[in-house]
């Protein structure tokens, strides 16, 4: 981290500094075949050839705000944003689909699926490099070999992709160890040694619903669940306790869940606590033990641990703010997706944080992202006193929709507040 990221993040008295704190990227498919070992080459160009992205996105006149270095440093600085945190998008080699959303390789596909992903990290640090202090790439692992990931990580630190790494998912049925065992300790203390931030980003955890059509709408309905169990399977797994260096970054959850589920961690936490020490709960007849593996309440890993990429963050999780934390919340644009706030980001930021206090806003679009990823504000903030939006223009509450906004924070409700 840089001393800068502890100040504030306002450009000048009268602009911000915005992070989007959750961005995505990547390579059109051929452009990945130089990154790739040679050994691969003839597998990639076979697999190439006959690959059909699945992907309206990625087929447009529009995909290349995915690898087009010049166009998105334009966009995001038109639409107030001056660095951004880099997670995946296009389809690395090898891939039915974005690494994201592709379930755990079998032990045949891991080789290539791993030499993909691989590929990726090495274009993403190029990619990086492009736009010094403005990216923060976040590199991608597998979980199949723990000693190839931690591998990986000690690159990645070294090749200054300063967003950390992608935690895959572990979803029921993966044939994965779940997070919460200690098999994984390995990734935790390279982790914590180098201080790189681990960052778990929703759709990647859930499980495979079937082709009915009623499964998307239940995968809209359970991803950010699935998603959520990174944090109580590290918690009470005893991660944090074993490594308290381990940073965890939960991204495009949302965060107003996050009081109500740290109240009920807590709770459980207290009950097995209880049971260790042989008091008299329900919980005494399994939890025995569990109470000291586990370590601080949930709450205070939250506290010393945890953040939140709240993604367009909506105006009803704006009040909570306080009870997430206010050093916590970082705010994203999640450009180049339809549900990003791209271009309309300015008025997004009207949206939910209108009638805020000045050094809070400043905080969630800009400088808490600055001290976990390590952003140096002192170049940041000229380029945001150009392009920033401004303190009275974030501060006036949105009366209009723009038209074309697609992001969920513009959605009908969105604005209601409970104060």
């Amino acid at each position: 981290m840089t001393e800068s990221g502890d100040r504030g993040c306002q450009a000048s008295t009268d602009r911000y500094t915005v992070i989007s704190a959750d961005c995505h990227a990547g390579a059109d498919l051929l452009d990945y075949r130089p990154y790739l070992e040679r050994a691969h080459h003839e597998a990639f160009d076979a697999w190439a050839a006959t690959y059909v992205n699945p992907y309206e996105d990625l087929l447009t006149d529009s995909a290349d705000r995915n690898w087009n270095s010049d166009r998105r440093l334009a966009e995001l600085e038109a639409d107030g944003i001056v660095a951004e945190v880099v997670f995946p998008n296009t389809i690395p080699p090898f891939f039915p689909s974005a690494s994201l959303m592709a379930p755990a390789p079998t032990p045949e596909e891991f080789g290539r699926r791993w030499a993909g992903l691989r590929a990726h990290n090495r274009w993403l640090a190029d990619f990086c490099a492009a736009a010094p202090g403005r990216r923060a790439g976040v590199a991608q692992i597998l979980l199949n070999d723990v000693e190839e990931a931690v591998r990986e990580v000690r690159w990645a630190k070294s090749a200054g992709l300063t967003g950390g790494i992608l935690l895959p998912g572990t979803p029921p049925g993966s044939g994965l160890p779940e997070l919460h065992s200690r098999t994984y300790d390995p990734l935790w203390a390279v982790c914590a040694e180098l201080d790189v931030p681990v960052n778990h980003h929703a759709g990647s955890a859930s499980p495979p619903l079937g082709d009915e059509p009623s499964a998307r709408a239940v995968f809209m309905v359970e991803t950010t669940w699935f998603s959520h169990r990174a944090l109580w399977h590290l918690i009470f797994g005893g991660a944090f306790h074993r490594h308290p260096g381990l940073r965890l970054v939960l991204t495009e959850q949302g965060s107003g869940w996050i009081p109500g589920v740290l109240d009920m961690l807590d709770y459980y936490h207290g009950r097995l606590v209880a049971a260790s020490a042989r008091a008299a709960t329900a919980e005494a007849k399994f939890g025995v033990g569990l109470g000291e593996l586990m370590g601080s309440p949930p709450s205070e890993v939250w506290r010393d641990n945890c953040f939140v990429g709240a993604s367009f963050m909506r105006p009803h999780e704006v009040p909570l703010r306080h009870r997430i934390g206010l050093e916590k919340v970082m705010w994203g644009s999640d450009y180049p997706h339809d549900e990003g706030t791209y271009p309309h980001t300015r008025e997004g930021l009207r949206a939910a944080y209108a009638g805020v206090e000045r050094g809070e806003v400043a905080a969630m679009v800009g400088g808490n992202a600055a001290r976990v990823y390590g952003f140096d504000l002192g170049l940041l903030d000229p380029i945001a006193g150009r392009v920033g939006p401004t303190v009275a223009e974030v501060g006036e509450p949105l009366g209009e929709v723009p038209e074309g906004a697609t992001s969920p924070v513009f959605a009908k409700g969105a604005s209601v507040r409970v104060w």
